[in-house]
């Protein structure tokens, strides 16, 4: 069952990225590093509700 989640920056805690996760095999909160646009480099963007 995959579902629709929504990434958020930790540092300007802006939601800048939605992808799918799959529930079964990830069931911890997502954290990937991605590029903040308005950081204007790579952060920590972590699942939010």
């Amino acid at each position: 069952m995959r579902i629709n989640i929504q990434l958020q920056c930790t540092e300007c805690k802006r939601k800048n990225y939605a992808t799918q996760k799959n529930k079964k095999n990830t069931t911890g909160r997502l954290e990937v590093s991605k590029y903040c646009p308005w950081d204007k480099k790579h952060t920590l963007h972590k699942e939010s509700k």
